[in-house]
C-alpha cells in the first residue's frame, strides 16, 4: 500500500473505531444508570477514564513506536482496545467496567499518539495540514456515528449488544490495518540514521507548550459535555434517547466540516487569533444557551458550525514553539497534558450534573472551560518563543 490518499482512508478508518469506543458510554448512560444504579457522576468518571492511561504514556508513546515499530505498536494498540470492550461486554460487575475502560483508554493512547506519527510520515510536505484535519475529523465523525447507531442497539438489545458491536468494529479495524499498512519506505531507510543524541526544551518553549497543551484539553473538555452530557440532558427535558443521540450528533457532524473550516480560514486570513478568541467565546456562549432554549436543534447547528473554529489555531501553537529537535517530546508533553485535562474534565463534569440533579450543569461548566481559553492564549503569547518562526 503507497498510495498515501488511501493509506490516510485506513488511519481514518482505524482511529475511527476510537471514537466509537469512548462514546460507547455516554451514548447509553440513562441504560448503565438503571442497569448498574449509579449516578451521572459515576458514569462521568468511567467517560474519563478512557482518557487517564494518556497521563502516563502519551510521553513515552513517541519512544514505544520507534522501539516496535508502527505496525506491532498499533497492533498492539487495538489489541488492548478490543480486550478491555471485550471484558466491560461479560461482566455485570461495575469494578470491571473501570477496570476494562482503562485497559481500553491505554489502547486508545498508545493508537492517538502513533498514528498522529504515521499520518506526518506519510504527508511530509505542502499536505500535512489537509491530511492532519482530515485525520483529526475521525473523532467528531465516529461519536456521531456511534450516537445515531449505539442507542438504537442498546434499546434493542441491551447495553451488552452495545459493548459486543463496538468490539467486531475494533477487530475490523485490527484486521484492515495489518493486511493493508506498510511502513513509507522512505521511513524504513532512515532507521538506520541514528537520532539518539539528548535534546532538551527550552525552559520559555516548555512552558509555551504547556500552557498549549493545556488549552487544547479544556477546549476538548468543552466539546466533550456536549456529547457527553447532552444526551443525558435531552433525556431529562423528555426526548427518548434514540432522538436525543441523533440531535446531539448534528454537532459532530457540522463539526467534520467547521474544523477544516476552521483551519483553512486561519490561514487565508492569517487571523489565527480572531478564530480562536472569537470561537471560544461564540462556543460557551451557544453551550450556556442549549439548555436553556426550546430551540434545540437551531442551537445544535450552530454549536457545530461554531466548536470546530478554533480547533485548527489551537493545534499549530506547538509548532510555533517546537524546534524539529524538539517536537517529539515537545508533542509528548502537549499530549500529557491534553489527556489529563480529559480525564478530569467528565468527571468534574458529572459531579456537576449531580451536585445540582441536572446534566445541565455539565454544560455551565464546559462554558467556563472554554472561556479559559482566550486567557491561557494570552499567557501563551506572553512568551518570546511562541513569536511565529520559519522552523
Amino acid at each position: 500500500m503507497r498510495n498515501r490518499w488511501f493509506v490516510l482512508t485506513v488511519l481514518f478508518a482505524v482511529r475511527l473505531t476510537m471514537a466509537f469506543q469512548f462514546q460507547s458510554v455516554a451514548a447509553v448512560a440513562p441504560l448503565l444508570n438503571n442497569a448498574f444504579a449509579v449516578s451521572l457522576a459515576d458514569v462521568g468518571i468511567l467517560i474519563g477514564l478512557y482518557f487517564a492511561p494518556g497521563a502516563a504514556l502519551a510521553l513515552p508513546g513517541g519512544a514505544i513506536g520507534q522501539r516496535f515499530g508502527d505496525r506491532r505498536t498499533v497492533s498492539v494498540a487495538l489489541l488492548l482496545m478490543l480486550i478491555g470492550q471485550l471484558a466491560m461486554a461479560v461482566s455485570d460487575s461495575w469494578s470491571v467496567q473501570i477496570a476494562g475502560r482503562l485497559v481500553s483508554g491505554a489502547g486508545g493512547v498508545m493508537l492517538n499518539v502513533q498514528m498522529t506519527k504515521m499520518v506526518a510520515d506519510w504527508f511530509s510536505g505542502k499536505e500535512i495540514a489537509t491530511a492532519m484535519a482530515i485525520f483529526v475529523n475521525s473523532w467528531p465523525a465516529g461519536i456521531a456515528l456511534s450516537l445515531l447507531t449505539l442507542p438504537l442497539i442498546g434499546i434493542a438489545s441491551g447495553i451488552s449488544a452495545v459493548y459486543f458491536a463496538v468490539v467486531a468494529l475494533i477487530a475490523s479495524g485490527l484486521v484492515l490495518f495489518v493486511v493493508t499498512y506498510r511502513t513509507p519506505a522512505r521511513i524504513e531507510a532512515a532507521k538506520s540514521v541514528s537520532t539518539s543524541a539528548p535534546v532538551r526544551l527550552e525552559r520559555n518553549a516548555l512552558v509555551a507548550v504547556i500552557v498549549a497543551g493545556l488549552m487544547w484539553g479544556l477546549f476538548n473538555v468543552g466539546f466533550a459535555m456536549i456529547f457527553s452530557f447532552g444526551p443525558s440532558m435531552l433525556v431529562e427535558r423528555g426526548w427518548t434517547i434514540s432522538a436525543a443521540g441523533s440531535a446531539i450528533s448534528i454537532v459532530l457532524w457540522l463539526a467534520v466540516i467547521s474544523v477544516p473550516l476552521g483551519g483553512f480560514l486561519a490561514d487565508r486570513t492569517g487571523r489565527p487569533d480572531v478564530l480562536l478568541v472569537g470561537g471560544c467565546i461564540a462556543f460557551a456562549i451557544a453551550m450556556i444557551a442549549l439548555p436553556r432554549s426550546d430551540a434545540v436543534i437551531a442551537i445544535v447547528t450552530a454549536l457545530g458550525m461554531i466548536s470546530g473554529q478554533p480547533a485548527g489555531p489551537i493545534l499549530s501553537l506547538p509548532a510555533r514553539v517546537l524546534k524539529v529537535e524538539t517536537r517529539a517530546i515537545g508533542m509528548g508533553i502537549f499530549y500529557t497534558l491534553y489527556y489529563v485535562t480529559m480525564m478530569l474534565g467528565p468527571v468534574v463534569g458529572g459531579a456537576s450534573a449531580k451536585w445540582t440533579g441536572s446534566a445541565a450543569a455539565a454544560f455551565d461548566f464546559g462554558a467556563a472551560v472554554l472561556l479559559t481559553c482566550p486567557v491561557l492564549f494570552w499567557v501563551f503569547n506572553r512568551f518570546p518563543a511562541a513569536q511565529p518562526k520559519l522552523a
